[in-house]
């Protein structure tokens, strides 16, 4: 790792640092990712990303280890459901982490957009940018880097996600991109973290209330998001960030 000397050019070429980046770290665990970028960017310009879903723990229990003090993004979309705020303050306490940076959705946006609170239903593509997409824009700004949970297992398009890419003008970091279901599970047992309080209900992935379902599979824990919609990404992992 001692070949990963931290940037201090802003002109550096995003994407051909990714790619040195994923190379060196394609093998590395969790925690030597997390490391890794945190070398790279310096903790000001880092900043995870996290639902506080159901495998959200895992993350930010790797990240705690390393840092307590990464700034963490959630988006509140006004759609979360109330597990899901309880859940994020008790991982909060659990954990000690000390930057959890609550992002809601512009007051305009909704207004213009969304009057009637039921554009989730009528075009969920315009619901997710407003609700997400636009608003981790703005809360990626100040940062060079961001971390974030998604895993090849989880299939469809993240199933070959680098450990590091490029993201507009930021770095991305996957660092769980190589882990199985089994060391999600050892990562909850050994840290003895809390699970969601919807996963005992059937709820394998949890997003917004009107656009979460119980899965149909255990296999495809995702099958429960945008039922029937043939959608299967909010778009913060699809559109560029800047």
């Amino acid at each position: 790792m001692d070949g990963l000397a931290q940037s201090d050019s802003p002109a550096v070429d995003v994407d051909a640092r990714a790619r040195e980046l994923d190379a060196a770290l394609r093998t590395a665990s969790p925690a030597g990712i997390i490391a890794a970028a945190l070398r790279e960017t310096g903790r000001e310009r880092l900043a995870l990303v996290s639902s506080f879903g159901t495998e959200a723990a895992a993350l930010l229990k790797v990240m705690a280890d390393v840092d307590p003090a990464i700034p963490v993004i959630f988006l509140d979309t006004g759609w979360l459901f109330e597990e899901t705020l309880g859940y994020r303050d008790t991982l909060i306490d659990r954990l000690g982490l000390t930057d959890v940076r609550t992002i809601k959705p512009l007051d305009a946006d909704l207004d213009r957009d969304d009057p009637a609170r039921e554009l989730w239903f009528s075009d969920p593509d315009q619901c997710c940018f407003i609700r997400k997409v636009e608003p981790l824009r703005r809360a990626l700004a100040p940062f060079e880097a961001w971390i974030n949970g998604r895993k090849r297992f989880q299939g469809g398009v993240r199933a070959e996600i680098p450990v590091v890419e490029a993201d507009g003008v930021r770095l991305k970091f996957n660092p769980f991109a190589n882990v199985s279901r089994d060391d999600i599970a050892a990562i909850y047992a050994l840290g003895r973290l809390p699970p969601h309080p919807l996963l005992a209900s059937g709820f394998q992935s949890v997003g917004c209330m009107p656009c979460t379902s119980r899965a149909d599979s255990d296999q495809d824990t995702r099958s429960g998001r945008w039922q029937g919609r043939g959608k299967t990404e909010c778009g913060i992992h699809t559109m560029k960030t800047s």
